[in-house]
């Protein structure tokens, strides 16, 4: 996105934020002292480091590793960060370390941002200590030190090789999943079974849901979704045998804290189909500007599997999560949902529709997966259906009926149901 026109400077770096100094107590700090004299950790400051040509400004030279998300910024020449997602100012690295860290974990206290900012994949703490041995070498190096024990910033390598591995991989919301195993293969594991993440383990690994009871929260939100939102997602997942993929349309009231879901939006497009997903996505935005509604969450199938997340689809979650309140210090939810329109371990004939949400993992288990719970719903039952949904069926068979994935309507589902009565439920 781009840069605001006025880029709001953000100071606050949680209890553990480093002071900034201004010029002036700067020079007057090095005056009296010279640099035989120990410099206090409060005086070692970006600008610092610039003014003695340890580090240079540059853009996207600086970098936070979090949870399995990636924060670039850029260092100016004032020895301010410049935060290349939104174009926000920060005075310190401990400011911007504690606001891209409550972006992921709203828990999250403070940012430690000596060691948890890399300039140039070095942690900005050993910049310090560097300066600490030219200038100062007789310093007590606890100056360095109590910073630099910030133990969720680090990913360790089996976390990191996994994101490499699947960097190429990444999902968007056109291509959550490109390959998948045979449904009928995947087992659900519980989430207590999974530990470290592993770059070895299948990523289409199935994970049984959480309740918020369950990890001592609450759901931090309400949510209603229209019947019409689960008509059209559930007739879209009934058309192929492929899996597919969709938005979901609504309203977040911040004062009651209830997301509604109001409309859903199929992508009419292959989910490996990269070349036409982004005319899809810019028309769907489109239709969300024009009907007033903001995107509040994502849908997908799983054809013939059970309605849980994938280990991807855990990380997907999160990664929209991420994407919706990462432009604003607000709070917005996003709401995942998978539909399971064939497996046969289904109750009755009915699709199985599974709303999920993920929590980060425990601070002190940072290379964990995110944690999938269930999200309780409430559906709202419109009282007609609209043209747009209509329009939007014809669309879908249209775009569907000469594919090889069709499903074949006329064929049984049960002894006693086709594939078209099972639709009709």
């Amino acid at each position: 996105s781009e840069p605001p026109s006025s880029p709001q400077v953000v100071e606050d770096g949680g209890e553990e934020d480093e002071e900034e100094l201004s010029g002036g107590e700067e020079a007057d700090l090095r005056s009296s002292s010279g640099r035989g004299s120990l410099l206090t950790r409060r005086g070692i400051t970006l600008r610092v480091l610039l003014k003695d040509g340890l580090v240079e400004p540059g853009d996207g030279v600086l970098a936070i590793h979090y949870l399995g998300k990636n924060f670039v910024g850029d260092l100016l020449n004032d020895g301010k960060i410049r935060w290349v997602e939104t174009g926000q100012i920060f005075n310190s690295p401990s400011a911007w370390a504690t606001h891209c860290k409550r972006l992921v974990n709203p828990a999250k206290k403070s940012g430690c941002g000596w060691a948890s900012v890399r300039y140039r994949g070095q942690k900005l703490v050993q910049y310090k200590t560097t300066w600490l041995h030219k200038y100062q070498p007789s310093a007590d190096m606890s100056l360095v030190s109590e910073e630099d024990d910030d133990e969720d910033e680090e990913e360790g390598k089996t976390a990191v090789q996994a994101d490499e591995k699947n960097k190429n991989n990444k999902p968007g919301l056109h291509d959550v999943v490109v390959s998948r195993r045979t449904d009928r293969e995947r087992i659900p594991v519980r989430y207590c079974t999974l530990g470290t993440r592993d770059a070895t383990r299948d990523p289409h690994t199935l994970v049984e849901l959480s309740a918020f009871s369950a990890i001592n929260r609450f759901q931090p939100f309400n949510v209603a979704v229209s019947s019409n939102v689960l008509l059209l997602m559930d007739f879209h997942c009934h058309l192929t045998t492929s899996e597919v993929v969709g938005y979901l349309g609504g309203r977040w009231d911040t004062n009651t804290q209830l997301l509604t879901v109001l409309r859903a939006f199929p992508c009419r497009t292959r989910l490996a189909d990269r070349d036409s997903a982004s005319a899809v996505e810019e028309e769907i935005c489109q239709n969300l500007f024009m009907r007033g509604l903001s995107l509040v969450g994502w849908y997908h199938s799983h054809p013939r599997g059970p309605a849980l997340p994938s280990l991807q689809d855990i990380d997907s979650q999160m990664d929209h999560q991420l994407r919706l309140q990462g432009s604003n210090n607000g709070f917005q939810p996003c709401l995942g949902i998978i539909c399971g329109p064939y497996y046969h371990g289904n109750q009755g004939v009915a699709s199985t529709i599974t709303p999920f949400w993920v929590v980060p993992p425990p601070e002190q288990r940072p290379n964990d997966h995110g944690i999938p719970v269930a999200v309780e719903v409430t559906y709202v039952q419109d009282n007609f259906l609209t043209s747009d949904v209509l329009n939007e069926m014809m669309l879908l068979v249209d775009y569907y009926r000469a594919a090889p994935d069709l499903v074949q309507f006329s064929q049984y589902w049960c002894p006693d149901t086709t594939m078209m009565d099972k639709i009709k439920v």
